[in-house]
């Protein structure tokens, strides 16, 4: 299984996504599922993936074979995100009916964003059959593979005007929760903060076992869950004053 997650604030964007693939519950292995394309001072763009490994890895060595004319050269974000679209049709279209008859699902998707000079940073969510949507005001954050443990918490939490150092903070939360509940989501993390009109990588780290800071984050979120509890008003009353 795998969790990503991409959250467009005005300040950025932030990504970061888990590198557990499995493939039977005896065959786990690590592989990041974070690529980044960078021109300093004209262009950063960064994929996250999830689905089938050996089409995503195949999907990302087209786009890099290809970088020169495709993601270096292309005018916008939306013509990147197509190309992430064109190149998964073509790569399903040669190896898909193969995987198919053998019973094994080709499929798969990726959230692309960063900023090409030219226009505003950009988040899009490209699905499975090549098509895609892209982040809104309204809808400031997508997620793959398994969302549903995170999703609360940037639902209660992110939104357009959330600054971006939160933002990652917010989603390293979402990424603890999930680890918590499912064991086929798991470290390291690879995560990346992308500043507005830097158009530079200047904020990414890998987050393993042993780092201290997503260590205290779990930590400092489960004591002020309990603590908010406690001092939450009573479901009952009568059970309130027998204590």
């Amino acid at each position: 299984m795998t969790y990503c997650v991409a959250a467009a604030v005005a300040e950025g964007i932030v990504f970061a996504s888990d590198s557990r693939t499995s493939a039977g519950a005896d065959q786990l292995a690590v592989f990041s599922k974070m690529n980044v394309f960078e021109t300093a001072g004209d262009r950063v763009v960064v994929a996250l993936c999830a689905g089938n490994l050996a089409t995503t890895q195949s999907v990302m060595t087209l786009l890099q074979a290809r970088a020169a004319a495709g993601i270096h050269a292309a005018a916008t974000l939306y013509d990147v995100a197509a190309l992430f679209g064109e190149t998964m049709r073509e790569v399903l279209q040669r190896d898909g009916p193969a995987l198919e008859q053998a019973k094994i699902d080709p499929s798969c998707s990726f959230l692309v964003g960063g900023q090409v000079k030219a226009e505003a940073p950009r988040l899009f969510q490209i699905y499975p059959q090549g098509n895609f949507i892209e982040a809104t005001r309204d809808t400031a954050y997508f997620q793959l593979g398994e969302t549903k443990y995170g999703k609360p918490i940037l639902e209660r939490v992110i939104t357009r005007d959330t600054p971006l150092d939160e933002a990652a903070k917010c989603v390293l939360l979402s990424f603890d929760t999930t680890l918590r509940s499912n064991l086929s989501v798991g470290l390291p993390i690879d995560l990346l903060a992308y500043q507005t009109d830097s158009l530079r990588v200047a904020h990414q780290k890998r987050i393993g076992e042993d780092d201290e800071m997503f260590r205290e984050l779990g930590r400092s979120w489960s004591a002020n869950i309990r603590k908010t509890l406690i001092e939450a008003p009573a479901a009952f009353e009568s059970i309130s004053r027998r204590r």
